[in-house]
């Protein structure tokens, strides 16, 4: 918008023999414009409605003639068309698994701010149709092949509201609940949920001054029934039962070569991506005593849709930590002795890894190592175990790692260091209690109030 605030009207003006006779006329700069109506009472309201804009102060498009609430009326984006351009700017820089978040996080908000148009698609139809052929970049060239996708492709470029309705609270408000309900119906995690808040808020910064004033999102608070993001300690194992059930990995059948993998994640409490990533070059494995792990990348599995090149498997900086920055681990020698023996065993891969698939160098895919993780509790735990939530989950041996450390009295700020987490992070989500440290706490309280300690 080319702003100016010198506006001059002209008076009406009628010309015969026309469908619309009666003329507004007015000049912002040296830019004349001109509308016409049907009745003389229709032109002067439009010229009294200008005149009392430039009155007041208000800026005019020297373009269009138009005042600039005006303008930024007829010009407001649909919030379809605001994500498909934020999502364009953002897709060149950022890698596969950004580009997801931003899409999945961005198609919630669109199909929850519609016009009551008829036809509404089924909620994942529509869902499906957004995610992948309107909102990715590289995915709207072609029309989708499934009917169902194209007519929810169409309904939904029609019924997009524009961007400058949200500015009423009571129309974001809705937006925003959506963000925390998932598909099901069920509340979303307040993670999920800040994810999907943050990509709404910095696709509506980029309208700011031009169809909003303001983002309509800052300040708004939407209260849900909480969920509990807080790690079950029943899934926590104490190193007793850790090295029994790390031991019936070596049972697995030719699943055996992931001892080491799971032995990292409990050991080391590595992420499966950076378990993943691990190289022989990141190993300090000394003859005896304590070893060090120098962490630098992870890679993890995401759609080919969001990737450029087509591939799977993406390579990226380790979370929470900045571009180029390393996370050194020490690691105990039960780990040292475990690494050294898996390398001697089994090698690595051309690029230095130490875990791949079975079949080719590529990492493991987390179905092989799920199915691994479950042959070896059902041969290292009791079926009572087996039953319950105990280390359900190969990523429940990083759970029980941070807990250990914690339990053994390692201060806060060095778990979360070695763990690449923040404080508040590992105090809320992984300070749980080790499977039978209860019985110590008790012990070391009544101790305390009996004047012992």
């Amino acid at each position: 918008m080319n702003k100016t605030i010198k506006v001059r009207f002209w008076e009406l003006q009628k010309k015969t023999g026309r469908r619309r006779p009666h003329g507004v006329r007015w000049v912002t700069e040296d830019k004349e414009h001109s509308e016409w109506f049907v009745t003389k009472a229709l032109a002067e309201r439009r010229r009294s409605d200008l005149m009392q804009a430039a009155r007041h102060g208000e800026a005019f498009d020297i373009n269009s003639g138009w005042p600039e609430s005006e303008y930024k009326a007829r010009n407001s984006r649909s919030l379809l068309k605001l994500t498909q351009d934020f999502i364009d700017g953002q897709w060149p820089n950022s890698a596969p698994n950004t580009r997801k978040r931003y899409v999945d996080s961005l198609a919630i908000a669109v199909a929850a701010f519609t016009k009551p148009a008829r036809g509404r698609p089924d909620e994942r139809v529509l869902r499906k149709a957004l995610t992948t052929y309107l909102l990715p970049t590289n995915r709207r060239k072609e029309p989708p092949e499934q009917e169902e996708l194209r007519i929810a492709a169409e309904w939904i470029t029609r019924a997009s509201r524009p961007i400058r309705e949200l500015a009423d609270e009571q129309e974001v408000t809705p937006v925003l609940q959506a963000l925390g309900k998932n598909l099901n119906g069920r509340t979303a995690t307040a993670w999920s949920m800040a994810i999907r808040r943050s990509a709404l808020n910095q696709a509506l910064k980029t309208a700011v001054n031009h169809e909003l004033a303001t983002n309509p999102t800052t300040g708004i608070k939407i209260t849900f029934k909480t969920t509990n993001d807080e790690v079950d300690p029943r899934v926590v194992i104490n190193p007793a039962q850790a090295e029994q059930v790390l031991a019936a990995v070596t049972y697995a059948g030719r699943r055996r070569y992931m001892y080491a993998f799971f032995a990292s994640m409990y050991y080391a409490a590595l992420r499966p991506a950076e378990a993943n990533r691990l190289k022989d070059s990141d190993c300090k494995l000394p003859e005896s005593g304590w070893g060090e792990l120098v962490l630098e990348k992870s890679i993890g599995l995401s759609n080919a849709r969001y990737s450029d090149t087509g591939q799977i498997w993406e390579e990226r900086g380790l979370k929470r930590r900045g571009e180029g920055s390393i996370r050194r681990v020490p690691i105990p020698p039960q780990l040292v002795t475990i690494l050294r023996d898996h390398i001697a065993r089994f090698g690595t891969t051309s690029d230095g890894r130490l875990f791949h698939s079975p079949r080719n160098d590529f990492p493991i895919n987390a179905k092989i190592y799920t199915i691994a993780w479950d042959m070896a509790r059902k041969i290292g735990f009791s079926p009572a175990q087996y039953a319950s939530p105990l280390a359900s989950t190969p990523y429940d041996l990083r759970h029980a790692a941070l807990s250990t450390w914690l339990a053994a009295g390692v201060p806060p700020a060095e778990v979360a260091e070695r763990a690449g987490h923040t404080v508040d992070v590992l105090l809320t989500v992984y300070a749980q209690c080790l499977d039978g440290q209860r019985d110590t706490s008790n012990t070391r309280i009544a101790n305390f109030l009996d004047g012992k300690t």
